[in-house]
């Protein structure tokens, strides 16, 4: 099978590209260097050129709380122009198998926990990203109105808080977890004695090894059709306290971790209800403390290779 993997060099692309490539598929890989997806016809020329079976778009401008806050025009003008011209460029070639990467973004602030798939559009959205979350959203219902007009056979997939070697680990855009390794590695091997943290430390996430989001991929990609988003997490949550206290004990650093409550915490809780995906008989198979120990050995010699995004 011949996959189109858009976004193929970014955390969540490259994972799923080593998954299809490791079941014998054909990867073909789109990025930036290949096709800007915000010009409509150099990526509709791709698509037919190439086509592919299946198009996977793991490709999104993303980012941490601190830059989604500072340029909603961006991540929505961005995201909505990438994911519609690679809508209507499959549209377009006729491609059957279609599989769309949201977030679990998407979801009410103050969404009742686990998080369960009907919960969308249900409450308000947390302000801080909901620029992000209606482009998300967006795709959503482009999937569901294409699966209604042209009966393919496309779905939606929702990630939780992905991580894993290869992610951005630069401090004004990265998430959460990667910002936390690159500062605590760093403070470890300069020395310094405490790190600061934005917010209370007190929120709840969860977190999903890109490889695991690829498995589920892999599997819904053969499994699922259906018209209803699927979501993809652990199922377990942790406080950003408890998560910088992880970090710390693996790398082994001592030093005192302070919080800066000036700086917006976000969602109080999302942790996502798991059962649909579950069903079809998928499961993650990376621990928290495995994925974030393969994670930081990955960081440090990515420094050292001149490959780590900074």
């Amino acid at each position: 099978m011949k996959v189109l993997v858009a976004g193929a060099t970014g955390l969540a692309g490259s994972a799923i590209s080593r998954a299809f490539r490791a079941r014998g598929d054909e990867v073909i890989p789109l990025n930036r260097s290949v096709v800007d997806l915000m010009d409509l016809k150099n990526t509709r020329d791709f698509l037919k050129s190439t086509k592919p079976n299946l198009v996977v778009n793991a490709a999104a401008k993303v980012g941490g709380i601190g830059i989604n806050n500072l340029k909603p025009v961006d991540f929505l003008y961005d995201n909505l122009g990438m994911q519609n011209n690679l809508f209507q460029s499959a549209l377009e070639t006729k491609i059957e198998s279609f599989v769309f990467l949201g977030s679990s973004c998407i979801y009410p602030r103050n969404c009742p926990q686990p998080i369960r798939e009907e919960f969308l559009m249900t409450g308000p959205l947390e302000e801080s990203n909901s620029a992000y979350a209606i482009a998300k959203i967006a795709g959503i219902e482009m999937v569901k109105s294409v699966r209604k007009q042209y009966g393919l056979n496309w779905i939606s997939l929702m990630p939780t808080n992905l991580y894993g070697p290869g992610d951005n680990f630069n401090l004004s855009d990265s998430h959460v977890l990667p910002a936390m390794i690159r500062k605590i590695v760093e403070a470890k091997r300069f020395g310094v004695s405490s790190i600061t943290f934005w917010g209370t430390g007190s929120p709840l996430r969860e977190f999903l090894h890109a490889d695991d989001l690829a498995s589920a991929v892999l599997l819904s990609s053969e499994k699922y059709d259906d018209s209803s988003h699927l979501n993809v997490g652990t199922g377990q949550d942790l406080s950003i306290l408890k998560l910088a206290s992880l970090i710390s004990e693996i790398e082994d650093y001592g030093g005192e971790i302070l919080w800066d409550s000036t700086k917006p915490d976000g969602t109080t809780r999302k942790v996502l209800d798991i059962s649909r995906i579950s069903a079809l008989g998928w499961q993650p198979t990376i621990s928290l403390t495995e994925g974030i120990r393969e994670t930081i050995n990955w960081f440090k010699a990515a420094v050292e290779n001149g490959e780590a995004r900074l």
